[in-house]
C-alpha cells in the first residue's frame, strides 16, 4: 500500500493550480482591520514537541490569520514553506516531503499542510494523512458537515479541518446594477437574475447600456461546474463532461461571440481591472474569500469603489475552494498541531475576530449565526450589507460530491483550451483536440474521446 500511494503521488506531482480558495499566491492588496483581541499569553510546550513546526501553505491568507490570532507555545519556532500553485510548483514541492517524510529530520518533518477542495481527496486518501480524532480533535459539533466529508478518507477518518466556509455568491456592483436592472436592492436583483435564461437576457441588456455581464467568460464556470450531475472522470477512468459544463461551454461561446464579456483568464490584470472604479463589469462570483482576499482593486482607497458592491445567491446556489488544515503523518507536534485545528473551527473568539476582522465566513455556525442574527453588523465593502446572513442560507445548499483528485488541472485545462475557441483563435474541435491532449500528457490513465 506504502509503495502504491507513494507511486499516486509521484504520478500527480505535477498536479496544482487552482483557487485559496483563490489559490494564487498574491497577498490582499489592502490590509485587513487590526485585531481587536490581545492574544493570550504563551504556554509552555510539552517536553516531547519537537522544537520546529513545519508548515506548507500556496499562498499567506491562512499565515495571516494564524500570526494574529494563535500563540505558539513557548520555545516553538514556526517555520512556513510556502510556494506558488502556478503550474503545479506547491503540489510538486509537497508530493516530496511527503515521500521523504519518513527519513526527513524532526525538524523538517511536515507538520501541517493546507490542501484544497479540487484535490483534497489526493492526500485524505492516503497514509500521508493522520487521524486527527486520535490526536484529540474531537469536536465537530458547530462545523458545516460538508467540511469534515472533505477532510475524511474513503473510512470515514477525519484527516483534517478547514477553518472557513465557502458557500459563493454573485458578487455585483450597484452602481451597474441601478443602471441595467434599475435597482441595488439584493432582494430585487436575486429576483432578476434567479435563473440562467434571466441571467443571459439582462446580459444583452448590460450589453445595450454599455456595461459587461461578467469580465471572464470563464466567470460562470464555478457555478455551473459545482452543479454537474457526475464527476469529471468516472469509475472507469472515463473522462466526462457532464450536461452542467456543457452548458457553460456554450454560454462562454455565446457570450464572447456577442461581447456580453471580457475573454480572459478570471486571474488575469484584465480581469480584474475590471474591479476598479472605472470598470463596466456588473457581475463576478465568489465566497467571501473572493472579495476579502482577491477583489483588492475593487478596495483601493484611490481607484477602487468599496461600498459599491452587494451578494446575492444568483442562478444557481454553489460552493467554490475552501482551504483545510491536514495533519501529516509522522508530525513530532502532535499536541501543537490538535491544538491549531481545534482552535480554528471551536473557539469562539478566534472564530469571531475572523468574521470582524478579516470578513471571513467561518466553519462554525454558532458564531456564524450569532452575525448573522446581529442587527448591528454589516460588511463595508458590501455596502453595509450582512453577508454572513446571505452566506448562512446559502451554506446549507452545499455538498461536496461527485470530486476527484484531477479536478484541479481538469477544470483549469478546459478554461484555457476553450478560451481559445471562444477568441477566434482555434475550431472547437482542434479547441477538444488539444484539450484531450494535454490530459493525455499528464494524465495517462485517463481515457479522452
Amino acid at each position: 500500500m506504502k509503495k502504491a500511494l507513494a507511486l499516486l503521488l509521484a504520478l500527480v506531482m505535477v498536479l496544482s493550480l487552482a483557487a485559496c480558495g483563490s489559490s494564487k499566491t498574491e497577498e490582499p492588496t489592502t490590509a485587513a482591520p487590526a485585531a481587536t483581541n490581545a492574544a493570550p499569553a504563551a504556554t509552555e510546550a510539552p517536553a516531547e514537541e519537537g522544537k520546529v513546526f513545519n508548515i506548507y501553505a500556496w499562498n499567506e491568507e491562512f499565515k495571516g490569520f494564524f500570526e494574529k490570532y494563535y500563540t505558539v507555545p513557548e520555545g516553538i519556532t514556526v517555520n512556513w514553506i510556502i510556494n506558488p500553485s502556478d503550474g503545479g510548483v506547491y503540489q510538486d514541492k509537497l508530493d516530496e516531503a511527503l515521500l521523504n517524510q519518513a527519513n526527513a529530520a524532526d525538524d523538517e518533518k511536515i507538520d501541517m499542510f493546507l490542501a484544497e477542495a479540487d484535490y483534497i481527496l489526493k492526500y485524505t486518501d492516503s497514509e500521508f494523512t493522520q487521524d486527527i480524532q486520535a490526536l484529540g480533535v474531537t469536536d465537530f459539533s458547530n462545523t458545516y458537515e460538508y467540511t469534515v466529508q472533505a477532510a475524511s478518507d474513503s473510512n470515514g477518518v477525519v484527516k483534517g479541518v478547514s477553518f472557513q466556509c465557502c458557500p459563493s455568491a454573485l458578487i455585483y456592483r450597484r452602481s451597474i446594477a441601478e443602471a441595467v436592472l434599475g435597482t441595488s436592492d439584493p432582494a430585487e436583483v436575486q429576483a432578476k437574475l434567479d435563473s440562467w435564461d434571466k441571467f443571459n437576457a439582462v446580459a444583452a441588456d448590460a450589453k445595450a447600456k454599455g456595461y459587461y455581464m461578467t469580465s471572464s467568460e470563464a466567470e460562470t464556470f464555478r457555478v455551473f461546474s459545482n452543479n454537474g450531475e457526475s464527476a469529471l472522470v468516472d469509475d472507469a477512468g472515463n473522462l466526462t463532461l457532464n450536461d452542467a459544463i456543457k452548458a457553460w461551454q456554450a454560454q462562454a461561446k455565446d457570450f464572447s461571440d456577442k461581447g456580453y464579456t471580457l475573454t480572459c483568464d478570471i486571474w488575469s490584470d484584465e480581469c480584474t481591472a475590471q474591479m476598479f472604479a472605472d470598470g463596466k463589469t456588473m457581475c463576478y462570483f465568489g465566497p467571501a474569500w473572493y472579495f476579502n482576499f482577491c477583489m483588492g482593486n475593487a478596495q483601493d482607497p484611490e481607484k477602487g469603489c468599496p461600498g459599491d458592491w452587494a451578494i446575492c445567491e444568483g442562478p444557481q446556489a454553489h460552493f467554490w475552494g475552501g482551504t483545510w488544515l491536514l495533519a501529516a503523518t509522522g508530525s513530532d507536534n502532535p499536541t501543537m498541531l490538535a491544538d491549531i485545528m481545534d482552535t480554528f473551527i471551536n473557539d469562539e473568539e478566534v472564530c469571531s475576530n475572523l468574521i470582524k476582522n478579516e470578513a471571513q465566513f467561518t466553519n462554525n455556525q454558532a458564531v456564524n449565526a450569532k452575525f448573522a442574527e446581529d442587527p448591528s453588523y454589516g460588511n463595508a465593502f458590501l455596502g453595509g450589507q450582512n453577508d454572513v446572513a446571505v452566506f448562512v442560507d446559502l451554506a446549507k445548499n452545499i455538498k461536496f460530491e461527485n470530486k476527484t483528485i484531477y479536478d484541479q488541472l481538469l477544470t483549469e485545462g478546459l478554461q484555457g483550451y476553450w478560451r481559445e475557441y471562444c477568441d477566434g483563435a482555434v475550431t472547437e474541435e482542434e479547441a477538444m483536440a488539444n484539450y484531450y491532449k494535454y490530459i493525455n500528457e499528464k494524465y495517462p490513465e485517463i481515457v479522452t474521446p
